[in-house]
C-alpha cells in the first residue's frame, strides 16, 4: 500500500456516508467505527435509490438514513438540494462516497471542498469510470488494484490518499477479479480513513 500526503483532518469526525446499491464498503466503515477501528461517527447513510439494499443494512447498523430521489431530467444541483441539506443540518465534517454512482456537481464539489473522499477499483489514473475492474480485466492488464482519494470536479480525479495492488492472476475470471478487488476494497477503505481523520496522512 501507498500513502499519499492528503488534507489535514481532526479527529473524531461526523462522516455521511453515500451509496447506491449494496452498500459493502459502508458496512464494512460502519463494523470499522463499531470495533474502535475507525474513530469517526457515522451521522448518516445517503442513497440516491430508494431500493438499495445498503439502506436496509445501514438501519440494521443502527444507522440514520436518508433517501435523495433524483427527478429524470432535473440538472444535478437541484438533485442534490436535499444532500447538501441533510449534510448541513447533520453537521458532517467528511463526505464518504462508496458505491455511490451518481457524478456530482462541480457546485456540490466547491461546498465542500478537500471534504469529499471515494474509492475507485483501479490504480488511478488507469481504467475511470463506472466499469474500471471490466476494463482492466478486458485491457489484458497484469495489476490492477483499489484507488482512495479526495474528490475535485474532475471524474475519478484528485488528490491521492492510498492505493492498493492487485495482481491479475494466471486463470482469474472477471468475477474471481472483482471478489479480490471488493476485499482489498473493504480493508483499505475504512483504515485509510482512520488515517485521514486522525492526521496520520
Amino acid at each position: 500500500m501507498t500513502i499519499h500526503p492528503a488534507q489535514e483532518a481532526k479527529a473524531r469526525q461526523r462522516v455521511a456516508i453515500l451509496i447506491s446499491g449494496n452498500g459493502t464498503n459502508m458496512v464494512e466503515i460502519v463494523h470499522a467505527r463499531k470495533r474502535g477501528a475507525l474513530d469517526a461517527d457515522i451521522a448518516l447513510v445517503i442513497s440516491d435509490n430508494p431500493n438499495a439494499p445498503g439502506l436496509g443494512k445501514a438501519k440494521k447498523l443502527g444507522c440514520r438514513t436518508f433517501v435523495a430521489e433524483y427527478a429524470a431530467g432535473a440538472p444535478r444541483e437541484e438533485n442534490e438540494r436535499s444532500i447538501v441539506e441533510a449534510i448541513e443540518q447533520n453537521n458532517v465534517d467528511w463526505i464518504v462516497l462508496a458505491g455511490f454512482m451518481r457524478i456530482l456537481s462541480a457546485s456540490f464539489v466547491r461546498r465542500f471542498p478537500g471534504r469529499i473522499v471515494n474509492i475507485h477499483p483501479s490504480l488511478l489514473p488507469a481504467f475511470p469510470g463506472a466499469h474500471a475492474i471490466k476494463d482492466a480485466f478486458e485491457a489484458g492488464a497484469d495489476i490492477t488494484g483499489v484507488t482512495i482519494h479526495i474528490v475535485d470536479e474532475l471524474v475519478d480525479h484528485g488528490p491521492i490518499i492510498a492505493q492498493e495492488e492487485v495482481p491479475v492472476l494466471p486463470g482469474d475470471t472477471l468475477e474471481t477479479l472483482e471478489t479480490r478487488i471488493h476485499a482489498t476494497e473493504h480493508a483499505l477503505y475504512p483504515k485509510t480513513l482512520q488515517a485521514l481523520f486522525t492526521e496520520d496522512i
